[in-house]
């Protein structure tokens, strides 16, 4: 097992997309109705290296975006939030960059992802050969980079080249169906991912696919933790988590808000998390960190630019009534 201790370097190199996320504006408004849009850095992975980076971490991306006007939004926005990209690269030709269209609302919320040839998918592994693992605290990568060739074989190319370095590997299971040939396949792909790597977060519902039945998802899990996986978190909603390690399983609650949208709390569950742990917070006050930054991000607009920094977490976490009680 690698020795998770490395975290405190707080240095994470992130494979996967970064792309274009457009908001329906004022908040409330339907896409159908919509005649202006919020503009915001998109991308599961992206989202992941600003929440670190907004909690003091140094984040660095490997993917490719589209050499077009959102593929450079794209750059533009990892600037901002200060990621390195300098293992980003732009493809030319038929590839278009991830674009989704995201309503800020809960009742009847609709989510629209455009993902026809996906240039995030055209990383190869050389892209990832090209990084100094060794310079880094750990790999975080996300399940949509291994739904297709030939991002999936640069993928575990990176596993193994990071492993050999000695760093940890952060898997979010991450699984979009649109994203995959099929079921099985994605399944099958994301069992060899799990079992290779050191922390692996996941809802139920994606535990459940893995195991290939809802009911079985947290058997899943369990399987994972004892089979060498350091920490696995299984998420349930508005039910917690249960966090799972070789010593045993504890469970948590939830930081109740009035949401805004019910997207990006994945993603900010993950950076808060991962950020919490590299600062030296013990495992269940990281996981409730991670909770609390994923209630933060789905009360306001947007993902990237909802994510909180230190100091906006733990002023959150002050005036908050606590997490909601822990049942069974």
């Amino acid at each position: 097992m690698t020795d998770l201790s490395r975290l405190s370097g707080n240095r994470f190199v992130i494979i996967g997309r970064a792309g274009m996320d457009l908001y329906p504006d004022p908040p409330g408004t339907r896409t159908v109705d919509a005649t202006h849009f919020f503009s915001c850095l998109g991308g599961s992975s992206a989202n992941i290296a600003v929440a670190i980076t907004r909690q003091g971490g140094h984040c660095a991306l490997v993917t490719r975006v589209s050499d077009d006007a959102i593929g450079r939004f794209a750059l533009k926005e990892l600037d901002k939030y200060g990621i390195d990209r300098s293992h980003v690269t732009p493809v030319g030709g038929e590839a278009r960059n991830s674009l989704a269209i995201v309503e800020s609302r809960v009742e009847d919320h609709q989510s629209v992802i455009y993902r026809n040839g996906a240039a995030d998918f055209q990383m190869t592994e050389a892209d990832v050969s090209a990084v100094d693992y060794a310079s880094y605290s750990a790999l975080i990568t996300t399940g949509t980079v291994l739904a297709a060739e030939p991002s999936r074989s640069a993928a575990f190319t990176a596993f193994d080249q990071a492993r050999s370095a000695g760093l940890p590997l952060i898997f979010d299971i991450d699984y979009r169906p649109y994203s995959w040939a099929s079921p099985d396949e994605a399944a099958e792909i994301y069992s060899q991912a799990g079992a290779l790597c050191d922390v692996i977060v996941g809802n139920d519902v994606e535990f459940g696919f893995m195991a290939g039945g809802y009911d079985k998802g947290l058997a899943k899990a369990r399987d994972l933790a004892r089979q060498g996986a350091a920490i696995v978190v299984y998420k349930m909603g508005e039910k917690g988590a249960i966090t799972l390690t070789a010593d045993g399983e504890f469970r948590t609650g939830i930081f109740a808000v009035d949401a805004l949208k019910p997207t990006g709390a994945g993603d900010s569950f993950m950076g808060g998390f991962i950020a919490s742990l590299a600062a030296g917070h013990g495992l269940r006050d990281a996981v409730l960190r991670g909770s609390a930054s994923a209630s933060i991000v789905v009360s306001k607009v947007g993902c990237a630019p909802a994510m909180p920094t230190t100091a906006e977490l733990d002023k959150f976490l002050a005036d908050h009534p606590g997490p909601t009680e822990v049942i069974g």
